[in-house]
């Protein structure tokens, strides 16, 4: 989904979490590498519950094991190119079995 606030780029893409062992430390350090890279903001959620994808603590409190499904809003600038990045990451299962 794309929506346009003024010249702001605001994407959501739903994901599953297909690797094994679900989000784990090691896997919400990938995503906040790979988000940080860019100037737009990455919120992740599950549920009701939205967290800020920059930040590892916020990611692991979601609580996110195999079969779940969070959904990632990026907004900003650069989204488009933030988004395809994170979407590599979920779809590549962070690099696990």
């Amino acid at each position: 989904m794309e929506a346009v606030l003024g010249k702001i780029v605001v994407l959501e893409q739903e994901f599953i979490i297909a690797n094994k062992s679900g989000i784990h430390a090691r896997v919400a350090a990938q995503i906040v590498k790979v988000a940080t890279q860019f100037v737009s903001d990455v919120w992740i959620a599950k549920g009701d519950n939205k967290v800020n994808g920059k930040s590892i603590l916020d990611i692991m409190t979601l609580v996110c094991p195999h079969g779940s499904k969070v959904q990632v809003t990026v907004l900003g600038p650069d989204a488009s190119e933030a988004l395809n990045a994170l979407a590599i990451l979920f779809q590549t299962k962070f690099g696990e079995p």
